[in-house]
């Protein structure tokens, strides 16, 4: 018999929440694994495996530090179909007077707990402790249906926190350094990628859980996972950034390489699991960097505003649209996209081998950096109309860090356009020539990225005029990307209309590229 209940879920592994800050044996701690969380969509089996392992660390710590923790595997929760079930059946076991749930960061689970009302319980809601723009504050920055700009939020959120600022000017002059952040990798660039710091936390008995179970699963399982499963792996991994990798973050955080033997991780933290999880602060990872950089003379200004970018500006206000479109966010099709998912997205068997370094990669490693899945996957399944559910699905199961809340708007919205601009002020439509110009993978591919018509030409060009054209009426006002059209209409007539029926036998033939 306990008085309270207080639920943890697997991304709230947070030990520096105030919950912890006193011992009390009438509070029962509980972390579950349920079967609809880890089958909502179909997610990669190394993702389903660094949940249950960092959720089983997690209540292993927290019982060492004197709380009493109830950890639950699928064997223990079978017969419970969610996560209310599973509440409702231990406040009846325990005879509770309370449970407590800290805010989910997605809309389903916030629904599905504050709808939850058990007779003579009372259900509390608590504040997860670890955004940067607490969850009250939202409105003031983002409204439903309204478009923003990451740019302002983010000189906002800079001013507000005291990061990177000289007074109230930018230090080093500029705000933003992001047209510095876009170099290649030459040949002797490969050199400098250091060798990734994993992890190996042995995952069979999960594994075995999971067939057990009948838990479907994409991807290539490991034995062990590379992922840190605990705050002081975390650390680990946030000091061998700040050390090994920032130095030339920035200027090669966009680019993409299939010649490196440690092309899937190059100069990227990977912290976006431990973040995402709450094993570390936004706020802790911004300070770490902002003194490494600090520090040491070889990291400059670009390279650490490239970095805190991503956590204080693009973070945060991904957030924001997520929250302020929620419900009905996740419906939205302005373009029209109907075309399936290419089977090569769960395979990687394609002869474009952009996609299929950017899907091998995701398969291996549930991992990929934000450009490969912008404006690689991302670009193709925008050119080629992909319908925007599947892309959501897709992207929600197949990395490790994406939750829906941060997913979302990023495919949907940044990736897709399927908004129609509430976060993104153009389509990120591109054709060959940027993958190209920002990574080696056109080289070992079987299709000639100079070309737009012939039966060898990269289909990303044809695709991308054909995208364009269609959905001229929209864009062609757009002030960023109008001068494409006129582009366009400068080609001879015979170019254009047998680009056009490029573009037509591409898109029937599109499970076969």
């Amino acid at each position: 018999m306990v008085d309270r209940l207080r639920l943890i879920l697997g991304d709230q592994l947070n030990a520096r929440h105030s919950w912890y800050n006193e011992l009390d044996a009438n509070t029962l701690y509980v972390i579950a694994e349920i079967r609809e969380e880890a089958t909502y969509v179909r997610h990669h089996v190394q993702k389903v495996c660094a949940f249950f392992l960092a959720m089983r660390t997690f209540a292993q710590s927290l019982e060492q530090t004197g709380h009493r923790v109830l950890h639950l595997t699928l064997n223990d929760t079978a017969e419970t179909p969610d996560v209310a079930a599973l509440l409702a059946r231990l406040a009846e076991e325990h005879c509770v007077k309370t449970i407590e749930y800290q805010r989910p960061d997605e809309q389903r689970l916030l629904d599905s707990l504050r709808n939850l009302a058990i007779k003579g319980v009372e259900i509390t809601e608590c504040d997860s402790e670890h955004f940067l723009v607490p969850f009250d504050e939202l409105g003031k920055h983002f409204r439903r249906g309204k478009a923003h700009r990451m740019e302002t939020f983010y000189r906002r959120m800079r001013q507000t926190h005291d990061v990177l600022m000289e007074g109230d000017k930018p230090e080093g002059g500029q705000w933003n350094y992001d047209a510095s952040n876009r170099n290649k990798l030459k040949k002797a660039d490969l050199a400098l990628v250091p060798k990734p710091l994993t992890f190996a936390h042995d995952v069979g008995d999960i594994l075995a859980r999971l067939e057990r179970h009948n838990i479907e699963t994409i991807g290539n399982a490991k034995p062990e996972t590379w992922l840190p499963m605990n705050r002081e792996e975390s650390l680990d991994l946030l000091s061998w950034f700040c050390n090994e990798a920032l130095p030339r973050y920035g200027d090669f955080q966009d680019a993409m390489t299939d010649q490196s033997e440690f092309a899937w991780s190059l100069f990227h933290s990977r912290l976006s699991f431990s973040i995402n999880t709450k094993m570390l602060h936004p706020m802790e990872v911004i300070e770490a960097a902002v003194q490494a950089y600090k520090k040491n003379p070889d990291i400059d200004t670009s390279q650490v505003e490239g970095f805190v970018r991503q956590i204080l500006g693009w973070r945060e206000f991904i957030r924001g649209i997520y929250w302020a479109n929620m419900p009905g966010y996740n419906q939205l099709n302005v373009l029209d996209a109907k075309q399936p998912l290419p089977d090569y997205f769960w395979t990687g068997e394609t002869g474009m081998n952009c996609v299929r370094q950017a899907v091998r990669q995701s398969l291996d490693y549930a991992f990929a950096h934000h450009i490969q899945r912008l404006m690689v996957t991302g670009v193709f399944g925008l050119i080629s109309g992909i319908d925007p559910d599947e892309m959501d699905a897709w992207y929600l199961g197949i990395y490790v860090d994406a939750h829906e809340w941060v997913e979302m708007p990023n495919t949907r919205g940044m990736s897709q356009f399927a908004d129609g601009g509430l976060v993104a002020s153009k389509p990120y439509a591109a054709s060959g020539n940027y993958i190209n110009k920002m990574s080696d993978y056109c080289q070992g591919c079987r299709y000639n990225v100079k070309e737009k018509l012939g039966e060898d030409a990269c289909p990303f060009n044809a695709l991308y005029w054909h995208f364009m054209i269609r959905h001229r009426e929209i864009f062609e006002t757009n002030p960023r990307i109008g001068m494409v059209y006129r582009n366009w209409d400068k080609q001879d007539a015979d170019t254009r209309k047998l680009t056009i029926q490029k573009g037509d036998d591409l898109l029937e033939k599109l499970g076969e590229l």
